[in-house]
């Protein structure tokens, strides 16, 4: 198991002009890694981030589109995994944080922790690679690999849980990341622009 932070960091240095969808918890660490936030946007609502994601991979289908997806987000929102599937966005990366909680309402252990396999389900979904990564170094050293294939791929990394799991929710723009408005309209300009 990593820190979500170590695993951004080698997503980072791999993620060229791609489009980074970080959810809920994800969006505390994002913006203090990111070197590109123009291309940076988030609803920040539980369970949407791949919806989100598929949106923008299926509207700019030459732009990468990552999405950093907590466990419990993806609960919430299995049937995103079909829709995925069957519409193959070439361009989607759907990284899966696997702490085995609900970090946002408080810590509670997700259904399934020890029975669900999040890369079991997208592949008989239909996705077109499935990865799971427990040890920091042989993800740092398949990345730029797994970055580089044809998507849909969903990549499941082990994560310890976030100790600030328990803080106060706070808004985005205490996390580092501007109002939804300003974010969506950054992007648009740099997509326009790309």
């Amino acid at each position: 198991m990593f820190t979500q932070e170590d695993m951004m960091e080698v997503v980072q240095k791999y993620r060229g002009d791609a489009v980074v969808i970080p959810e809920e918890r994800a969006t505390r660490a994002w913006p203090d890694i990111s070197t590109y936030k123009t291309r940076d946007v988030t609803a920040d609502v539980m369970g949407k981030g791949s919806s989100l994601a598929l949106g923008l991979a299926l509207s700019q289908p030459d732009t990468k589109v990552i999405v950093f997806d907590g466990d419990g987000s993806l609960e919430m929102n299995l049937g995103t995994l079909v829709t995925i599937g069957e519409q193959q966005p070439r361009n989607l990366y759907h990284f899966v944080l696997e702490n085995g909680m609900y970090a946002t309402t408080g810590g509670q252990p997700i259904l399934g922790k020890d029975k669900i396999s999040f890369t079991g389900l997208a592949r008989s979904a239909g996705y077109a690679a499935a990865y799971d990564f427990d040890d920091l170094e042989e993800f740092a050293q398949q990345a730029e690999d797994v970055l580089n294939r044809p998507g849909p791929v969903m990549i499941c990394v082990k994560t310890v849980p976030n100790p600030r799991f328990r803080e106060e929710r706070l808004s985005m723009t205490s996390w580092g990341m501007p109002p939804v408005p300003q974010m969506v309209a950054d992007l648009k300009k740099d997509l326009a622009g790309a």
